[in-house]
């Protein structure tokens, strides 16, 4: 073979390789989520049930001495609390095992203050396996509460021995039940010892240990961190990220920075927002469920500003929730259902920017209309000509009106958009945010029609890599 066809022959080969390599996917911009902390995000919705003492004395905050007698409902049904978790879509329930009154919702070793001494079930009764069974039944997932603060234990106030006694429980919980997808620690203390340390390295370090998949949820994470508020309400600005070496467990000066998460943090952390469907955590006779429009306007607050919100729903001293309750958590997943189960994007044609790797690439702006949340669209690296990067949406159906717009970050691959505009046939600015994360909802003031519609990337931490676009027509507006 002659030399120049032997070159020719290999620049053949080097050409068709050339042609069937898939373009690379881009690097993430870290931090990035763990797998468990993705799945927690995508729950956007999971459920907390206040049970225990309180239900039975009308406190919020039990002193401690209450006697186990009191615990006695007559008509306890956990199944009945998962249906109302399914019924409002949640796929993660979390128990009080116990309150800050110290009274334990399961027959601990360490105390006498549980349902052992309690007339249910004439002292053979287990709250906290009954509630696990149930949720496995169903396919829903578990988490606990463990109060670090506890009232009613007499080693409370001595630093070494109640750490102890509290990791013995905590030993108990995470090792009888099964797997623990999360578990909730708070920095609440009595007044009596506002010096009680509490060992929360060395119980996050066990807690991995023995549940190695779990996300624990604390004001400084490590895996999940409050939102600052009890509220339901995430700030306007809502980052994943965060410098957890700022953090300190009940230090309200931080709220703030909770709220709003850090630009320049070193760790995911993502926030959950913790509200309560009554104005107590527990159930009170006198107290009846938030209306459908509060509702919502928490959901657009919190799931709709990259959080993942976290309704209590107390049982009532039956043992049930309440028939009002229920009502309200069935409308209100109807409500969700109606507002986003048509999405007035699709049927549009995608057009972005740029797309890595050029047309043959698999970064397509149309992915963001696949339904896909792996799939997304990926501009070129450099930035655009125009000093920003866009996707946009040319409608099929411009005479149909919306006034949600939901958009969706691909989060595996990092939090990027620091600011963005959503502008309707290039000359009209419905909305105006900074961050996006997991998801971004807009519900704008007025109903709009359009042809086109435009997401202007004005601000991001490289290239961003936009997962869906959705628009959507809320009636209860």
């Amino acid at each position: 073979m002659s030399h120049s066809i032997l070159f020719l022959f290999i620049f053949l080969q080097q050409f068709a390789f050339s042609l069937s390599k898939l373009p690379t996917p881009p690097l993430p911009v870290l931090p990035i989520p763990t797998a468990a902390q993705l799945k927690w995000q995508r729950r956007e919705i999971i459920f907390f049930f206040h049970f225990g003492i309180n239900t039975f004395t009308g406190s919020e905050w039990g002193s401690g001495h209450e006697s186990p007698s009191l615990f006695n409902p007559s008509s306890l049904n956990a199944s009945q609390w998962i249906s109302a978790a399914e019924a409002a879509g949640a796929s993660l329930a979390i128990l009080t095992a116990k309150h800050h009154d110290g009274f334990c919702l399961w027959p601990s070793r360490y105390t006498h203050h549980s349902v052992a001494r309690s007339p249910w079930k004439n002292g053979a009764g287990d709250v906290v396996a009954e509630f696990v069974r149930a949720a496995r039944a169903a396919g829903v997932d578990v988490g606990l509460y463990l109060s670090p603060w506890d009232r009613h234990e007499r080693s409370y106030g001595l630093e070494v021995p109640y750490n102890e006694y509290y990791l013995g429980q905590l030993h108990e919980l995470l090792t009888q039940y099964g797997r623990i997808s999360e578990i909730w620690f708070d920095g609440a203390k009595g007044a009596n010892a506002t010096n009680m340390n509490y060992y929360f390295e060395e119980w996050f370090a066990v807690t991995k240990q023995l549940q190695s998949s779990i996300n624990i949820f604390s004001d400084a994470g490590p895996d999940v961190r409050w939102v600052g508020d009890e509220k339901g309400d995430a700030g306007e600005t809502c980052w994943s990220l965060i410098d957890r070496k700022k953090l300190r467990m009940g230090d309200a000066s931080l709220e703030s920075y909770l709220n709003s998460g850090d630009q320049q943090g070193a760790d995911w952390v993502p926030p959950e927002c913790d509200v309560s469907i009554r104005p107590g955590w527990f159930w009170h006779k006198s107290q009846s469920p938030k209306p459908l429009s509060k509702l919502l306007d928490i959901y657009y607050n919190s799931v709709g500003r990259n959080c993942v919100l976290l309704l209590n729903v107390p049982p009532n001293s039956t043992g049930l929730v309440a028939g009002e309750d229920l009502r309200r958590l069935r409308e209100f997943r109807w409500a969700i259902d109606r507002i986003f189960k048509e999405d007035l994007a699709m049927g549009s044609k995608a057009k972005g920017s740029s797309q890595r790797g050029g047309k043959e690439g698999g970064f397509a702006a149309s992915n963001v209309l696949d339904g896909d949340e792996e799939t997304y669209w990926s501009p070129e690296e450099e930035e655009e000509k125009d000093g920003e990067y866009w996707i946009e949406l040319r409608r099929k159906n411009a005479t149909s009106k919306f006034n949600v717009v939901r958009i969706q970050e691909a989060i595996a691959m990092g939090q990027r958009i620091e600011r963005h505009e959503v502008v309707v046939d290039g000359k009209v600015m419905v909305a105006r945010g900074t961050t996006v994360g997991h998801k971004r909802l807009h519900r704008l003031d007025q109903p709009v029609r359009g042809k086109k519609v435009r997401i202007r990337i004005v601000g991001s931490r490289g290239p961003p890599l936009i997962s869906a676009v959705g628009l959507h027509f809320d009636p209860f507006k």
